[in-house]
């Protein structure tokens, strides 16, 4: 699994996926919130599945220069 997700992305999706789960926890009683689930996994993973179906990453590509 290469990482297709890009480092700031990456910390938002997990701030976001906390943030739901903790809404769901100790705000509103709805099953919504548990859907934080899955930015939060794809954040800590750094991979991301419908990027990589679709071809799509936004991680930044280092090239070595050749001398």
């Amino acid at each position: 699994m290469t990482k297709n997700i890009h480092p700031i992305e990456r910390a938002f999706r997990i701030i976001l996926g906390v943030g739901l789960i903790a809404f769901a926890l100790v705000g509103v009683e709805s099953s919504w919130g548990y859907l934080g689930i899955i930015p939060l996994l794809t954040g800590l993973a750094g991979w991301c599945p419908p990027y990589y179906l679709l071809g799509y990453s936004t991680c930044p590509v280092h090239v070595k220069k050749k001398k």
